[in-house]
């Protein structure tokens, strides 16, 4: 069966509807990964006989986020992008429920298999900036995923908030009643996605292709320049965050000085999204995409240059701000370089990629830090950066105005 009536190519007064739910989702389902990032790798400390394995339940939440990827793309392209959602928020409120059980009975494999099952809502949280694109016209577009981007601010704010306000909910098992705040936020959060309205694009009759075939997608240099671009900035950013508190008390300094320095991070992937839009619509996607890689490149070299509070402050400023052009800007590429029908492939092989990236960065860093020190995160950083560089200049060379658009 074929749609009888396809849905409209653009139309941005339901796009900016469907912005104003989306920031929500942004905004207070997204602050359970917050709280898992903070928590996860406490209560591995608390569960695991190998102390070293402490941060693998983050690591496996990254990696459901990859393995769900394409599998979640699939399911939004033929239920529809609000049924993906509601299906990554009940995956969402498992993971939590299991993880409460599971610091109950005090086992470690069953909290990291609550935390693969929480990857699976973090897979269809990361796809919230797509879905901004979906309805938006070419002008609005940059603007919509970064009105959506905006919201993990305040995710990035009450996620912490709910860990003091609810991790000793459960006494005497410490952590488990923040993971109990999660379900309820999950099962609560969800319900303005209910009104969400994106229809999913027009389906096709049984064995006729959806949109181009992958050699052709592949042959777009935008797609796979917007791919590399995407990858790298997510990815190098986690690396270096992950290590930062730990650079930081090898140093020294305290887990207050530490927190502060993340808190600053924080605010500095969210808080330029306010306008890192409006920048794309007027400079266009590689040049913020450029300037992002940049910010990358110094917080590289600044972290290199000393290891006084204002190195690891200023450093992780630039690496938000970095991650917030790079990152945005190549969704915004990305959205722009395949057709509608395709966007389930071209998305969920997206972000299969970065996930896979961030996922290989997050094991590890830990083990750099380790093995060879601060130093070593930040000079991984280069090559990746050089690659990414070298693949945008390539970009614009060979392609010229329609690159910049």
């Amino acid at each position: 069966m074929t749609d009888t009536v396809a849905p409209p190519m653009h139309d941005d007064v339901r796009a900016r509807r469907a912005v104003t739910i989306l920031v929500w989702a942004q905004s207070v389902l997204g602050a359970q990964m917050p709280v898992h990032f903070i928590l996860g790798g406490l209560v591995g400390a608390m569960l695991a006989e190998n102390k070293a394995l402490a941060t693998v339940p983050i690591s496996m939440t990254v990696m459901g986020s990859m393995l769900a990827a394409p599998i979640m793309s699939m399911l939004m392209a033929r239920l529809g992008r609000r049924t993906g959602f509601l299906i990554g928020a009940l995956a969402g409120a498992g993971g939590a429920a299991l993880a409460v059980h599971a610091i109950g009975q005090k086992d470690f494999a069953l909290f990291c298999g609550a935390a693969l099952l929480t990857g699976i809502y973090m897979s269809g949280h990361n796809f919230y900036r797509f879905a901004a694109a979906d309805m938006a016209s070419p002008a609005f577009r940059p603007k919509a995923i970064s009105y959506v981007m905006a919201g993990g601010l305040v995710s990035a704010l009450l996620g912490p908030e709910l860990v003091i306000w609810f991790q000793d909910a459960m006494e005497p098992v410490p952590f488990a009643g923040a993971y109990r705040a999660v379900i309820v936020l999950n099962l609560v959060g969800v319900l303005p996605v209910l009104l969400l309205d994106i229809p999913p694009p027009t389906r096709r009759p049984r064995g006729e292709r959806a949109g181009r075939p992958w050699r052709e997608i592949l042959a777009d240099r935008r797609v796979v320049v917007a791919m590399l671009c995407a990858m790298v900035s997510y990815a190098l950013m986690n690396l270096v965050m992950t290590s930062t508190p730990l650079a930081m008390l090898g140093c020294g300094f305290g887990t207050p000085d530490a927190a502060g320095v993340v808190r600053l991070h924080v605010l500095a992937m969210y808080g330029p999204s306010f306008f890192t839009g409006s920048v794309i619509a007027r400079l266009g996607a590689p040049r913020v995409i450029a300037m992002g890689l940049a910010c990358l490149a110094v917080a590289a070299l600044i972290a290199l240059s000393g290891i006084e509070i204002e190195h690891f402050t200023a450093a992780l400023i630039l690496l938000g701000v970095g991650w917030n052009f790079g990152f945005i800007g190549a969704t915004t590429m990305l959205a722009g370089a395949h057709l509608p029908e395709e966007r389930a492939r071209v998305q969920g092989l997206n972000d299969f990629l970065v996930m896979g990236l961030v996922t290989a960065a997050s094991f590890s860093s830990g083990a750099l830090m380790a093995a060879f020190g601060w130093s070593a995160v930040n000079l991984a950083m280069l090559p990746f950066l050089t690659a990414a560089g070298a693949a945008l200049i390539w970009l614009v060379l060979r392609e010229g105005v329609r690159a910049r658009a």
